[in-house]
């Protein structure tokens, strides 16, 4: 008595024949394809996401830096003013204080020196802002990438499960269009990020 099984699967392989056997093997093949480009996707994506989440945390570094400086500004300013009004005309000493007080107050404003005047910390925060806002176009655009590789896989297997060349077909078009889109955004092509923002 044969094995049922055993049965199943020959009669299967009859049916099938030669043919269905090398579809099989390109649609393998493309679900090997497009699940590279997936992991690939994946994996810059994620690169993306963390480049944005530090990036996120230095710029609130950078505008608290730039509060405390502010501060202090005022701080010194207010010192200053109250020296003048209070100060007599004639004390040397009081002018003086008052101006070094205006000094760092100034300082504060703008320091090309160390790069840490209010002025300069501005200026450090809107650039990391702008990279962290691209970054994260970045990660949802290889997130969309993804997505799209992946409907391209479930396709491509139902079309080995289904024997259906249909869903074969939308998967090779939905892959190559995920794959082109990974690549897009990988060499941050300008049209392709315009088009997944």
């Amino acid at each position: 008595m044969a094995d049922p099984i055993e049965e199943l699967a020959d009669e299967a392989s009859h049916h099938g024949g030669h043919h269905t056997s090398n579809i099989d093997r390109y649609i393998g093949l493309m679900i090997t394809i497009f699940a590279f480009f997936l992991a690939l996707s994946e994996m810059q994506g994620k690169a993306a996401q963390t480049q944005a989440l530090t990036l996120n945390i230095q710029i609130s570094d950078t505008w608290n830096f730039f509060q405390a400086k502010t501060l202090r500004q005022t701080i010194y300013r207010s010192l200053a003013d109250l020296t003048k009004f209070s100060a007599v005309r004639d004390d040397a000493a009081a002018q003086k204080q008052a101006e070094a007080w205006i000094a760092t107050s100034d300082r504060y404003e703008s320091d090309p020196k160390s790069n840490e005047g209010r002025k300069e910390l501005m200026e450090k925060a809107k650039t990391m802002e702008h990279v962290r806002d691209h970054a994260l176009g970045q990660y949802h655009a290889f997130e969309t990438a993804s997505l799209v590789i992946q409907l391209s896989i479930v396709l491509a297997s139902v079309a080995l499960l289904s024997s259906i060349m249909l869903f074969a077909g939308a998967s090779l078009v939905l892959g190559v269009s995920g794959i082109v889109m990974f690549l897009g955004v990988l060499y941050d092509v300008g049209f392709v990020m315009s088009l997944l923002h």
